[in-house]
């Protein structure tokens, strides 16, 4: 049973969130949505209330106390300092700092989401428009990453498969594959011009009974507000039985493909990184062991759960597949 959090009492100083101007509050990003619709970039109608908010107010969310909320193994939700200044996204530089230091620039609002492939309803959405009508929810999930750190996060997002539902793919589409934006002038990891870091934009995708599974996500937010930048603002995928890197951020493409698609870091390096990226203690990375993780904030290492302590949930998608070799 998923624990959720519900309304209770968070105040966090403004001294430890990205100032408030950089981060319209969404009442504005609906307005901003609501132009660009008007505009060259007009949505296809989903149905429901589009261009509606989806999601309560960040005013509304402020209410919020994390100081005592666990994962379902009882694990604790770690502080929101963690959270936002220790990520993983290279558009902004390879240190794990990179992010909170580096993505001040960014531009998150107005977002547009472009939708294509082997599904009835293509085009492009303003971002309100393609999760319009859709409840956001608040889930405890565990973010378990390659190299062996993991941390407890409460993010709100909004299932998946809702969306997916609403878009109505076709027979065809075995998979979804996920791209996200590529911003060299606010994105400094991206500027990399004779040595790379990755080859942009990244990559991800997911089976299509992987992507309509209860578990998956697409997170708007993350401890009772809406996602930072440095945490895959506007939009970012949350897969909480798979390696960190598989949760692509600020997409700004979705594809329903026929075939297993590209994932940026199995092209770069595909012996150490597959499609599947499940969190299997008995894989080794090639370069270091995966059969235990340490919690940051926490100094002890523990042991990595087979599927993240998620397989009631998911094993049954892997039924008779080697997971060494589909790893």
């Amino acid at each position: 049973m998923l624990i959720r959090v519900k309304n209770a009492g968070l105040d966090i100083p403004s001294s430890e969130i990205t100032p408030e101007g950089t981060y319209l509050n969404r009442r504005k990003f609906i307005a901003a949505a609501g132009a660009i619709a008007g505009g060259h970039l007009v949505a296809p109608a989903l149905g429901g209330n589009a261009g509606k908010a989806f999601a309560r107010s960040r005013e509304e969310l402020n209410g919020q106390d994390f100081s005592d909320a666990r994962d379902e193994l009882g694990a604790e939700v770690n502080d929101y300092e963690d959270i936002t200044t220790y990520n993983n996204f290279y558009e902004f530089g390879v240190d794990k700092r990179d992010p909170s230091r580096n993505s001040g620039d960014f531009k998150p609002e107005p977002w547009t989401v472009e939708v294509n492939g082997h599904c009835a309803k293509p085009g492009t959405y303003a971002l309100e428009d393609l999760l319009a009508g859709h409840t956001e929810e608040d889930r405890i999930y565990r973010l378990r990453c390659v190299e062996a750190w993991s941390m407890v996060i409460p993010w709100r997002g909004i299932p998946l498969a809702d969306v997916i539902s609403r878009l109505e793919p076709t027979g065809s589409a075995n998979y979804v594959q996920f791209k996200t934006i590529i911003r060299p002038e606010e994105m400094p990891g991206q500027r990399r011009r004779v040595i790379p870091i990755l080859p942009w934009p990244y990559l991800e995708g997911l089976r299509m009974d992987e992507a309509m599974n209860p578990l998956t996500l697409l997170v708007t937010g993350l401890y009772g507000r809406s996602l930072l930048n440095q945490n895959g603002a506007p939009l970012r995928l949350m897969a909480p039985w798979k390696y960190g890197f598989k949760n692509v951020k600020s997409i700004v493409e979705i594809s329903f493909v026929e075939d297993m698609p590209r994932n940026t870091w199995h092209v770069q390096t595909p012996h150490e990184y597959g499609f599947y990226a499940n969190v299997n203690p008995e894989v080794d990375h090639p370069r270091w062991s995966q059969a235990r993780e340490r919690r940051i904030g926490k100094l002890l290492r523990q042991p990595t759960l087979m599927f993240n302590g998620y397989g009631d949930q998911v094993e049954h998608m892997y039924a008779g597949m080697d997971l060494a070799r589909w790893y």
